[in-house]
């Protein structure tokens, strides 16, 4: 099974829970529905002493027909089956509504758990987890998990109806009740044998799902790459390969979960046979007995006795065999259930010692001898010391790889450091409230993101509250709105999926607007705009000014606008700040900053240009 299997590693969060552990997990949301849970537990035992009670009237009437036929005592008993079956039909109604409910608020609330945790994941979480893995678990586990408990609530009711009827038979013959009974070990001994496979293949068919699904929707965000390379047949040879491994991981399921019906049946016909000869002997012994109106021999049973025992075996072997193959089918639900856990559960990189209120922040930041790792194998900040005064724009450059963005990251609390503190206002960053400390930080990655809507939606998302006289003066700060103009419907301008419909620049202006919205105490920006035009990078460059006037100001930086603006510039390389100073000082001293000059930022500078033009003529 390994050229089927093979390649379905675990996520890095992943863990295996016991199953002790899962039920209690489990039954910890059901517990929230107690009052439904009661309901349907009550429904569960009456529906089945209503159903046990068919068989039970049907065997007094034969026996009564045998005995000597009356039509009144017959009808009666016809009339009793027809009540106990319409209110044993009732009864499942109320149950089925109920454990409808129950099972749809536990749903709801596990997977407002999981969105929660989710939501709540560092950044360095999604680094190496592809988003679809993560949807795949947020929806079809917690649906696979809701199935496997409706399975579990239809199984109870086949349980006491097994019980009920187990009591009966033990009444009226012990050695048949025994027979019945000593296939009940080889059923379980049977299940409990599937239970390993079982609970692999189900994890297995999850993962190759959750791939097949990260896969889709990889392949539709870069479906315009994918088009300028024409490489769609690439694309759709990895989706078929990995298709093709869920279609045999999914037959190999199939194959393992209904196997076990089957198996079981199979041993079932033996005893069905073995009763249905000695139960026939027994109730033919007392035929004989009756006709020659003897005493009825030891061990016989009357006619109605024995059709009760045929029709127990219907009542006890279809619950054993679906309690038997119900352990496989469960471990479908516990290994949804597991991964879903899994996910909840997942061990945060960003840890606050505390959750003090934060006050009013004045920016002023000091990092003190910080160590950061990503992976633990490669440290990006050696013995990082810096500190930025209130009020003061930072320009941070150096070469790909060395550490500026690593400093915008733990600066906005969405990495962790390992060694040294970080203190914002004199205070310990690691004591703050998360929530309240982000909310007086602005961060603008190289790339911002736009959620679906209008202009004014994504800048409003930094503060919800904010009405549109509010929205509309953020908006208005950057760049004096003048790049409102440009859009066909100003704030109502729909920015399309993942903000599709607007340009780079553009993007980045809603993202400047979004971040004034907010007022932050610090500002951090990664930014890109080598690849807008003049015209838009002057706009992006006067929303710059009017964001980080006032406030601590943290840029990565990428434009010689910028960093000639910047109160200090900070040069880094290898995680080390190896010089600091305006760009004048810098220039003068020669060292790497002038090499970042003239490798990435002369060919911006006008005087640059207008020399390169003098030599052309």
């Amino acid at each position: 099974m390994g050229f089927i299997l093979g390649g379905l590693d675990t996520e890095s969060y992943d863990r295996e829970y016991g199953d002790i552990e899962l039920l209690r997990r489990i039954v910890g949301y059901f517990r929230r529905r107690a009052r439904a849970m009661l309901i349907v537990a009550g429904s569960i035992l009456l529906n089945s002493l209503f159903e046990a009670g068919v068989p039970l009237v049907v065997s007094e009437s034969i026996d009564m027909v045998a005995e000597a036929p009356d039509v009144l005592p017959i009808v009666l008993l016809s009339l009793g089956v027809i009540v106990l079956q319409s209110t044993a039909w009732v009864l499942n109604y109320i149950r089925q509504k109920h454990s409808a409910q129950a099972i749809g608020d536990v749903v709801l609330a596990l997977r407002e758990d999981v969105f929660a945790a989710v939501s709540e994941h560092d950044l360095s979480f999604y680094d190496d987890q592809p988003s679809g893995k993560i949807v795949s678990r947020v929806t079809s586990d917690t649906q696979d998990f809701s199935n496997t408990v409706d399975l579990t609530m239809n199984l109870l009711s086949q349980l006491v109806s097994v019980m009920i009827i187990g009591v009966v038979i033990f009444r009226i013959n012990v050695q048949l009740a025994l027979i019945m009974l000593a296939m009940t070990p080889v059923v379980f001994g049977i299940a409990l044998s599937f239970r390993k496979i079982a609970r692999k293949v189900t994890q297995d068919a999850r993962r190759v799902l959750a791939r097949v699904n990260a896969n889709i929707q990889e392949s539709v965000s870069g479906i315009a790459v994918a088009k300028s390379f024409r490489q769609e047949a690439t694309m759709y040879r990895e989706f078929s390969t990995l298709n093709d491994q869920s279609y045999r991981i999914g037959l190999m399921r199939g194959i393992v979960m209904r196997s076990i019906f089957p198996i079981l049946s199979g041993s079932f016909g033996v005893a069905t046979a073995v009763l249905l000869y000695t139960g026939g002997l027994s109730a033919l012994q007392g035929v004989q007995a009756a006709v020659q109106d003897l005493p009825l021999p030891l061990g016989s049973i009357s006619v109605g006795q024995w059709y009760l025992f045929m029709q127990a075996m219907g009542f006890f072997w279809f619950p054993m065999v679906s309690i038997a193959s119900f352990w496989s089918q469960f471990q479908d639900g516990l290994a949804s259930a597991e991964r879903v856990f899994a996910l909840i559960d997942a061990e945060p990189q960003v840890e606050q010692v505390d959750t003090q209120p934060v006050p009013e922040l004045r920016g002023h930041v000091e990092f003190r001898s910080v160590c950061m790792t990503y992976t633990g194998d490669e440290t990006v900040l050696p013995e990082l010391s810096l500190t930025i005064e209130s009020g003061e724009t930072v320009a941070v450059v150096g070469h790909t790889g060395a550490g500026k963005t690593s400093i915008a990251r733990l600066l906005a609390r969405l990495y962790e450091f390992q060694e040294g503190r970080l203190l914002i206002d004199g205070q310990d960053i690691r004591t703050f409230d998360l929530q309240e400390y982000r909310r007086q930080m602005g961060f603008v990655p190289q790339s911002p993101f736009l959620f679906s809507g209008t202009v004014g939606d994504n800048i409003r998302y930094a503060r919800p509250d904010a009405d549109d006289e509010a929205v509309m003066e953020a908006a208005g700060q950057v760049s004096h709105g003048e790049w409102l103009e440009d859009l066909p419907h100003g704030l109502d301008t729909d920015v399309g999926e993942r903000g599709s419909s607007l340009s780079m620049g553009q993007r980045q202006l809603v993202a400047l607007a979004r971040v004034l919205l907010q007022r932050p105490a610090i500002f951090v920006l990664d930014e890109a705009t080598a690849s807008v035009d003049p015209f838009t990078e002057a706009q992006i460059q006067e929303g710059l000014e009017a964001v980080m006037r006032d406030r601590t100001s943290v840029v990565i930086a990428h434009r010689l606008s910028t960093v000639r603006n910047a109160d200090r510039i900070l040069v880094m390389r290898d995680g080390r700040i190896i010089e600091e100073g305006d760009h004048d000082a810098l220039m003068a001293q020669g060292g790497h900053y002038a090499e970042l000059y003239d490798t990435y930022f002369r060919h911006q500078s006008l005087e640059y240009v207008e020399k390169a033009k003098d030599l052309a003529e």
